[in-house]
């Protein structure tokens, strides 16, 4: 499988109850490697597919770091190094007294500055899909390497999937522009908020049928509603969420998208992989930081030597 997307470094800072504006909140801040792109290949790479890649770029910042934080996930990482912009970094606020839930300031840095001149076919020598990350349709050069990879792909006849990853970046996009450009695409995995921004509906159900109808195959996740199935205009199965007592909900669902596709790769249909999406869901969000944990890790995702990248 590749992935093409977002790597950036997240800054999480666990708080309790509301900011105090203008003082000081108590937090628990640490600095971990993350980015939807990147989080969903190293998913798939913990949920068994046995060959990930992922194109993404960096700055020169830290680029290291996100390499061997990478690999260590058993992903190979195609990372290209950008001349002028330092790596993407994300600050995430998980209040943790409100079902950990998170808020994210985002400076995207070098992330979005993905072009097509950063692609090559040759990239899809071997894959057996190809998975793009939403981030890349909030910029335009973004925008011209989705176009230029999903016609590479669908040249090869190779299946493609996109995550829209953002309802905020998603609301300035605009729902009709954000449609034409997944035209094509086979797999659509939105969140429940996703999806009814791009329809108009406040019913989830209801949003991911519609949404059906403009893409073969929707996997709508609804958090702890668990997931919707929905193919030609209607829901064809409901997929219950696992429980789980959440720590940071951060990137609870590039995990379920990873273990989704590894899923679907290793032959199994939409309700299973959905099933094994929900579980990797709930792994999730009880740890802290959006990746899974890796060989030597013990419980929490590596941190860059001690040290915290800049940009």
């Amino acid at each position: 499988m590749l992935v093409v997307g977002d790597v950036v470094t997240d800054v999480v800072a666990r708080h309790r109850g509301p900011l105090a504006s203008g003082t000081d909140t108590a937090a628990v801040i640490r600095t971990l490697p993350g980015g939807a792109g990147a989080n969903v290949a190293c998913w798939a790479a913990h949920r068994g597919c046995a060959d990930v890649r992922l194109l993404g770029r960096v700055g020169a910042d830290s680029a290291a770091w996100h390499e061997r934080e990478l690999t260590a996930c058993g992903v190979r990482p195609r990372l290209v190094v950008d001349p002028q912009a330092p790596t993407g970094t994300v600050i995430c606020l998980v209040d943790a007294e409100a079902a950990a839930e998170r808020t994210f300031l985002t400076c995207s840095g070098a992330s979005l500055r993905l072009e097509p001149g950063d692609w090559s076919d040759a990239l899809l020598d071997g894959v057996g899909r190809l998975h793009l990350s939403g981030y890349l349709l909030f910029s335009a050069s973004g925008r011209a390497l989705v176009r230029t990879a999903l016609a590479s792909a669908q040249a090869r006849g190779v299946p493609t999937s996109l995550d829209p990853a953002s309802a905020g970046f998603l609301a300035e996009l605009g729902a009709g522009r954000f449609l034409a450009l997944v035209e094509g695409v086979d797999v659509l995995l939105p969140s429940r908020d996703e999806s009814c921004l791009l329809t108009g509906s406040p019913d989830g159900a209801e949003a991911a049928a519609e949404l059906s109808r403009r893409v073969p195959l929707v996997v709508a996740k609804q958090g702890a509603g668990g997931a919707l199935i929905a193919r030609g205009g209607a829901v064809v199965a409901a997929v219950p969420a696992v429980p789980a007592t959440p720590r940071d909900t951060t990137g609870a669902g590039d995990a379920f998208t990873g273990a989704f596709l590894a899923s679907l790769l290793r032959g199994d249909g939409p309700a299973a992989a959905a099933a094994e999406g929900c579980r990797a869901g709930a792994r999730a969000v009880e740890r802290v930081g959006a990746r899974p944990p890796t060989p030597g890790d013990g419980t929490t995702p590596a941190v860059m030597n001690g040290a915290r990248p800049t940009g």
